[in-house]
């Protein structure tokens, strides 16, 4: 018979919830929950590898569309617990029972939809299927296909980041909600912006928050985390120009060029930015406010700046 995690007091359903629920945890653990085939597509595309995958057959097997139904497979025979499929790319075409499983070694996960290859699933990496109702416990939205990945941590730092010939970037100080930062790392993505560097950052790069708000796009875009020295230094080294946004002593924004290397720095929407920014910028740049409030959303403030460069680089970089 077919064995599967139907209760919500299993340990690894424990640990599983620790990870989603705490920063201090997933730091001591090395680890970070992703949910959601589109997102852990985007994850392994990053680099990132996959330590425990749970899956619930039900709801994954009938979702998306191209995917393969699951093969089901019997605890009687150990041998067996994950069937491989030599040549395949999609994790849809093996199942989990009993004990915990390996997972094979395939070209990567494609969930039914085209990728490029070179994303090898490691033969350590373990499945789990997990009954609906644990599904929905585990679950921190509906539709998302049922599979939820715990992957391990990757330092993400300046000095990993590859710059395109006329870099465009964006540097948030101090900015701590997560639905703001996700917000901020799609509109990066859709204006093809090189990295978000994330200053001083006072929330987890790898909150379950953050990645849902980022829709994949945490991991899509190049995105590091340093402190406001070390940015300015790295910035000035990569002759990237430095816009600062702020109300005071500041031009309009359309009326500052940006088809060079740019960054464009924007803080809290309670503080603004600090001195050291200030001091350091070559340029400050506003948003005209027309109405009876003076602050724009930070995402939505990124959003406009950050298709200002692409407007004047004639929608697209290095023009």
């Amino acid at each position: 018979m077919e064995e599967t995690i139907t209760s919500g007091q299993n340990p690894k359903i424990k640990e599983l919830l620790a990870l989603q629920e705490k920063s201090r945890e997933r730091r001591s653990a090395g680890l970070f929950v992703v949910e959601g085939r589109r997102e852990i597509e985007h994850c392994l595309e990053a680099g990132f590898v996959p330590d425990t995958i749970f899956i619930c057959p039900e709801i994954y097997t009938s979702s998306g569309e191209g995917c393969t139904p699951f093969r089901s497979l019997t605890a009687s025979d150990p041998t067996r617990s994950v069937e491989t499929f030599k040549g395949t790319s999609s994790l849809s075409t093996f199942s989990v029972s009993g004990p915990p499983a390996t997972v094979p070694r395939v070209a990567r996960p494609s969930w039914g939809t085209p990728s490029p290859a070179g994303l090898p699933i490691p033969e350590e990496a373990k499945v789990f299927n997990v009954s609906r109702n644990v599904y929905e416990k585990i679950a921190y939205r509906g539709g998302t296909e049922g599979i939820i990945a715990e992957m391990k941590y990757k330092e993400r730092r300046l000095e990993d980041i590859k710059l395109s010939e006329n870099p465009l970037v964006i540097v948030l100080e101090s900015v701590e909600k997560p639905g703001n930062l996700g917000a901020v790392l799609r509109s990066a993505d859709a204006a093809g912006a090189d990295a978000v560097i994330i200053c001083d950052p006072l929330t987890d790069l790898y909150n379950p928050n953050l990645i849902r708000a980022s829709i994949g796009a945490i991991f899509s875009r190049q995105v590091a985390a340093a402190s406001s020295e070390e940015t300015i230094s790295w910035l000035k080294k990569n002759n990237i120009q430095i816009l600062t946004a702020q109300l005071q002593d500041s031009s309009l924004y359309y009326d500052t060029p940006m088809t060079g290397p740019t960054a464009i720095v924007m803080g809290t929407e309670s503080t603004g930015l600090t001195d050291i920014w200030r001091k350091a910028a070559d340029k400050h740049i506003r948003i005209p406010m027309l109405g009876a409030l003076d602050s724009l959303n930070v995402s939505v403030s990124a959003a406009i700046l950050l298709f200002e460069a692409v407007r004047q680089r004639g929608g697209r970089f290095g023009a």
